[in-house]
């Protein structure tokens, strides 16, 4: 590349960039308190630090954000400018042991090391809960990335990811962590500056406090980026997999009532024969296969088939039975054409935006569950190598309010029923719109005697917004106990009644909307 020449993509970071990235996050770091260290799954966590914790253990002074990256699709680490949205559900073993080992009112980050100037960092922290010194070793070879939790003297004792191929008996878990033969960062002839980047960067996004870290604005923006556009062509192409699905079963739905019609339409003639065979019905025996008759309705002749099992008596019944049942296919067959028809639009709609490469897959898929034209996708996490493994699923989606408290909105018909029988609480609010259906919606208490006005009106629009009713500017709310919650036996799924509670006109709020549905 010419010296007139500007990069504009930056595909993966070499060890000459990672050196400068960790002089970087060296001095924005040193001896900041850990205080929260939160997975982003995947492969990714957040690692949050401050000057300190007051007497009432919260953070003061600036608060700054590690972003640790080792997704195959872009390895990395810098300064999180961007606001990031906490994962909301279970947590993996990796993320469990390492913020109980690590996040204490003392654990300092004391330096970071790159080892063999490879692409590895080291960062090393003291002060812990325990008292010992521990590491994260976080390798960025492409797809081998990995995150090693480690003790004072680097023994391995936990993963990020199972290691595979040549990686698993290097970083057995038990064994001192030592870096891959052959002295990758010695190898590399790459020694572009990340700062060569920063006009395809642009300018970071403001922050309360000021960020003095513009390597890691490069990484952020570039490979954050990248990793981000990524994720979204994954899901992507699930997300219209899932619609094609659907669509074709509108469609074969479509089909099936148009038959239906079709069918219908003979039922006057099959009426006519039932008519005819009846005036007839002493010429026939059982044993005959059809019989030939005058037609009286149109003229001419008609051969009419018998069923030679059936006596003439029973023929004569079941072409009678046949035209009843032809006249009730045909009743409510408009509303029927018209609901599939309407389906079979919204879905086709739905998936002419969740096409669009310039919206985020994930906010097209949660609209179409929350209009009931999709099911929600399990949540899934990577196994060892490309294996996958199914976590477990929880019935609900979680969004935070504004006081703090858990709202719980259940996904579908069935996960309404699992989330108001089986993780509502005795004295946790429960929610639904009056007169309409939707999902239920709870509020956890999680001991406290009764929900802030703002988490229960948080909780009233999105009861609201996870409707039919989506659109009104105003609507009723019931609330009621989680013990005034009954189910009904034999009722259909998501159908509860109610032994208490009152109703709460709700005025809509896009901006309270808002809010919750970025997790802010």
């Amino acid at each position: 590349m010419s010296n007139d020449e500007t990069p504009t993509k930056l595909a993966s970071l070499s060890a000459h960039q990672l050196g400068e990235l960790r002089a970087e996050l060296q001095a924005y770091f040193a001896e900041s308190v850990l205080v929260d260290l939160a997975t982003l799954p995947p492969c990714d966590m957040l690692l949050v630090f401050a000057d300190g914790l007051d007497e009432d253990k919260k953070p003061f002074g600036p608060i700054r954000r590690l972003r640790i990256s080792a997704s195959p699709d872009a390895p990395r680490i810098h300064v999180q400018h961007e606001p990031v949205e906490r994962h909301k559900g279970p947590v993996g073993p990796f993320c469990q042991r390492t913020h109980q080992e690590l996040v204490g009112p003392k654990t300092r980050l004391a330096r970071i090391d790159q080892p063999k100037a490879d692409r590895v960092l080291r960062l090393n922290f003291k002060g812990t809960p325990s008292g010992k010194p521990f590491g994260l070793m976080l390798e960025l070879f492409g797809r081998r990335a990995n995150l090693a939790f480690v003790d004072g003297n680097d023994c391995i004792l936990a993963m990020l990811s199972t290691p595979t191929g040549k990686s698993a008996e290097r970083l057995a878990l038990g064994k001192t962590w030592e870096p891959p033969p052959g002295g990758a960062g010695a190898q590399s002839p790459d020694i572009t500056g990340l700062q060569q980047y920063s006009v395809a960067a642009g300018d970071p996004p403001e922050r309360k406090w000021p960020v003095n870290a513009p390597m890691s604005w490069i990484v952020e923006s570039l490979l954050g980026g990248s990793a981000e556009q990524q994720r979204w062509d994954r899901e992507r192409r699930d997300l219209l997999r899932r619609l094609d699905r659907r669509i074709k079963r509108a469609q074969k739905a479509i089909k099936g009532l148009e038959a239906r019609r079709t069918a219908a339409a003979t039922a006057e003639r099959v009426r006519m024969d039932g008519d005819l065979l009846k005036s007839s019905l002493h010429s026939c025996k059982r044993g005959d296969t059809s019989v030939e008759l005058e037609d009286w309705f149109e003229g001419g002749t008609r051969k009419i088939a018998l069923d030679p099992a059936r006596s003439p008596k029973q023929n004569l019944d079941r072409l009678y039975s046949r035209y009843k049942k032809l006249l009730r296919g045909l009743a409510g067959m408009e509303e029927e054409e018209a609901r599939a028809n309407s389906k079979l639009e919204t879905l086709t709609a739905i998936r002419e935006k969740a096409a669009d490469e310039t919206l985020d897959p994930a906010v097209t898929e949660a609209e179409a569950v929350a209009a009931g034209e999709l099911e929600a996708a399990q949540d899934i996490a990577p196994k060892s190598g490309r294996e996958k493994e199914k976590v477990a699923r929880l019935p609900y989606r979680i969004f935070q309010g504004k006081c703090g408290a858990e709202i719980r909105v259940g996904r579908s018909a069935r996960d309404n029923d699992a989330l108001s029988i089986h993780h509502c609480r005795g004295n946790d609010l429960w929610l639904h719109t009056a007169d309409s259906p939707g999902s239920h919606v709870v509020i956890s208490l999680a001991g406290r005697k009764d929900a802030a006005e703002e988490d229960l009106l948080d909780a009233a629009c999105l009861a609201l917004y996870f409707s039919p009713q989506r659109g009104a500017s105003k609507a009723n709310i019931h609330i009621a106990r989680g013990k005034e919650v009954h189910k009904p036996r034999g009722a259909k799924p998501g159908l509860v009644t109610l032994s208490g509670g009152r109703t709460m006109h709700l005025r809509r709020d896009e901006r309270r909307l808002e809010r919750l549905l970025k997790g802010k």
